[in-house]
């Protein structure tokens, strides 16, 4: 007590108090009595002065040229949007038209043995029974920090899903016995590529978004069960145990699946032989 008693006397240090006391007794304390001394403490009040305003002035110039081009960004924003939403029109128009022809050809004979190839391919959407997958990244997990077994350039944090991780799961679901499949509405196929770019998943060079939605077209009964006793499906389960990574697998009465929206087609034909070659 006797402490807290002395600090509440004493607020201000003696050295303070003795400082003070010397500059009110030489005449140095408080506001500047002298002409030249109001006369710099007046210049240097309007150089500050000068500063704020020449500094507003220059904004308020500034603002209508940072609005223009902000302006002029949104419209190109807009025009772009304006163009993709045409492409994708057309892109609709052309399938339409497609697939009508497919139908037509698909009437001739031998025509079912085209339609099996138009599913299997993914040039034709799909429809009927599966599994519906959803991974989804560690609670908290950022793209800095960690270590450990599954670290590595640009995927660092142990609880982040990565490509190889969903190179593993999409290629258990086709080892379980799934038709088809498709993640966060990306349709696969054979040429399908699941890939990296920075801390992004690209599948077909399209980014995805977490959660992860991997819908397989199936037999539902076998297919769930069938990929968790797969070694890929135990992979999932390390990852769910070790680091936190989330997934759910539900079986699904009808899973609809589009039609691949990038489909490369390839034909071969035969090398005619060279004349004279035996």
């Amino acid at each position: 007590m006797s402490l807290l008693t002395h600090v509440m006397d004493h607020s201000l240090d003696e050295g303070y108090a003795e400082a003070s006391a010397r500059r009110e007794a030489d005449g140095t304390a408080g506001l500047p009595r002298t002409l030249k001394a109001k006369m710099a403490l007046a210049a240097g009040l309007v150089l500050a002065a000068m500063v704020v305003t020449l500094g507003a002035a220059q904004a308020r110039i500034a603002a209508p040229v940072l609005a223009k081009e902000r302006q002029e960004l949104i419209d190109r924003v807009e025009r772009a949007d304006a163009h993709a939403n045409g492409l994708e029109r057309d892109i609709e128009r052309l399938r339409t038209e497609v697939e009508d022809r497919q139908g037509a050809v698909l009437k001739q004979p031998g025509g079912e043995q085209a339609r099996l190839l138009a599913l299997l391919s993914g040039a034709t959407e799909v429809h009927g029974p599966g599994v519906k997958l959803v991974v989804d990244d560690a609670k908290g997990s950022s793209s800095g920090g960690g270590g450990g077994p599954r670290e590595s350039a640009g995927f660092s944090d142990t609880g982040r899903v990565r490509d190889r991780d969903m190179q593993r799961i999409v290629n258990g679901l086709w080892q379980a016995g799934a038709e088809a499949v498709s993640i966060n509405g990306q349709r696969l196929t054979a040429l399908s590529a699941i890939r990296a770019a920075g801390d992004a998943i690209l599948v077909d060079n399209r980014p995805l978004v977490p959660p992860y939605e991997i819908l397989a077209v199936g037999d539902k009964k076998r297919l769930g069960t069938t990929f968790q006793d797969s070694v890929d499906g135990q992979y999932l389960h390390v990852l769910q145990e070790s680091y936190g990574i989330r997934y759910t697998l539900s079986a699904v009465d009808e899973v609809k699946l589009p039609a691949a929206s990038s489909l490369t087609v390839r034909t071969a034909t035969a090398v005619e032989p060279k004349k004279g070659a035996s």
